[in-house]
């Protein structure tokens, strides 16, 4: 490290209750790892070798991965960062090596330290990682009160550090990775532990170091989000497409990018563009001249791919009534609340009440009132609250749909006063 970087590094955190941005000191650049770029570990014998290192480290672990996303289809991970102290930084291909088993037994039972991560564990876990223990820095973050929680605003506002973050939309699945992507992604764990042991100092300032431990170990403990049902009503501007046979046509185009999508490997959206779908769906072309006239079709897209999307559009024209898809939510739940007014008065009630309690809370304990509880969770009480609006009952129901301890010692009693007070 600099001198300058020495400095920084000595001096105590910054938090979120501190001085104002206009007067703090400029963030020393980090801009080396500081035993540098490691190799690119690519063979097994090099994979033992970082396993060893890793296993003689101490302390808790940071890890990151990147992805290929808008560039490859699926989100597998592309390369993975890791650092401990004692072990250094290490940089994985997980394409060369697509078994990381070996790494995770010699973690064990160690924290993980990620920024984010909901997002990544799911590619790591495709590889044989898992985390026993966490400590996530972007929800920690949020549950301090700080108003921008991207890793780069965070190393800033709480270490005095300035992270390049020029390449976090590159394509991660080019092969060979430039050096300055390899550095920036070094540089993205380089700090992580350090900022972990500052937002632990903060969280328990606050009082809210249980409150986060509590939500670490619900992200360790989830299970992997099941495949989601009708994937294709996600697509942008479907908002826009009312009628059951448009829909349909969404659906079989939706259908056949997937499949081309994952048969070459690249992300849907380069295939065919939703917007392009949508266009489709509202105009049901009745023939290949005149799906290419259509926005998204146009003279750069060749016969044989107008052909496969005609083709589309026209197993949707043939369906009869019955296999239509119905409008409304893929999943089950209540309606969208645009229209509770209309169809239960009572429940629009007990949700702006419930909602409007939840802001205010949210405000007074200094975070995003999601974190408090979730938009969805608040909305199923009021769709169909228990019979029993006392707040036992309350604490039950947020209880069973995955709200933390935590979360219900704090809603469960202005919920059910709001229960009981729509009700009257």
């Amino acid at each position: 490290m600099t001198d300058a970087e020495k400095t920084a590094a000595a001096a105590p955190p910054r938090t979120s209750s501190e001085t104002p941005p206009e007067t703090r000191p400029a963030p020393v650049p980090l801009l080396e790892p500081r035993e540098g770029i490691p190799p690119v570990t690519t063979t097994p014998e090099a994979l033992a070798e970082v396993v060893a290192a890793v296993a003689a480290g101490t302390g808790p672990v940071a890890l990151d991965a990147e992805r290929a996303s808008g560039y490859r289809y699926g989100q597998r991970a592309y390369l993975i960062q890791l650092r401990r102290e004692g072990s250094g930084s290490h940089l994985i291909d997980p394409v060369a090596c697509p078994d990381l088993t070996s790494l995770n037994e010699a973690i064990g039972d160690e924290e993980w330290v990620l920024h984010a991560a909901t997002q990544d564990l799911p590619c790591l876990r495709d590889i044989g990682m898992s985390p026993v223990r966490l400590f996530d820095t972007e929800l920690a973050g949020r549950l301090a009160g700080f108003p921008r929680v991207g890793l780069g605003a965070m190393v800033e506002n709480v270490l005095g550090f300035a992270l390049e973050k020029g390449h976090s939309a590159v394509d991660w699945s080019s092969r060979p990775l430039p050096e300055p992507w390899l550095r920036y992604a070094a540089l993205d764990v380089e700090l992580l532990v350090d900022l972990r042991d500052a937002l632990e100092e903060e969280l328990a300032a606050q009082g809210k170091l249980e409150w986060a431990q509590q939500e670490f170990a619900a992200i360790a403990a989830a299970p992997p989000a099941p495949p989601r049902k009708d994937p294709w009503r996600r697509t942008s501007g479907m908002h826009k497409v009312r009628r059951r046979r448009q829909m349909a046509v969404v659906r079989e185009l939706w259908n056949a990018r997937d499949r081309i999508a994952q048969r070459r490997d690249v992300s849907p959206g380069k295939v065919l563009a939703d917007a392009a779908i949508v266009e489709a769906a509202l105009a049901v072309p009745v023939n290949v001249q005149a799906l290419a006239a259509l926005p998204g079709f146009g003279s750069r897209t060749g016969r044989r791919q107008l052909d496969q999307w005609q083709a589309a559009v026209d197993r949707a024209r043939a369906l009869p009534e019955r296999e239509l898809p119905q409008p409304g939510q893929a999943q089950g739940g209540p309606p969208p609340p645009r229209a509770w007014a209309d169809r239960d008065p009572a429940a629009a009630a007990r949700l702006a009440a419930a909602r409007s309690a939840v802001s205010t809370l949210a405000e007074e304990l200094n975070l995003p009132q999601e974190n408090l509880i979730t938009p969805d969770t608040v909305r199923r009480l009021c769709w169909e609250p228990p019979a029993d609006p006392s707040q036992a009952s309350v604490a039950a129901f947020l209880t069973a749909l995955g709200a933390r301890p935590w979360q219900v010692e704090h809603v469960s009693p202005l919920l059910s006063q709001v229960l009981v007070e729509t009700g009257e």
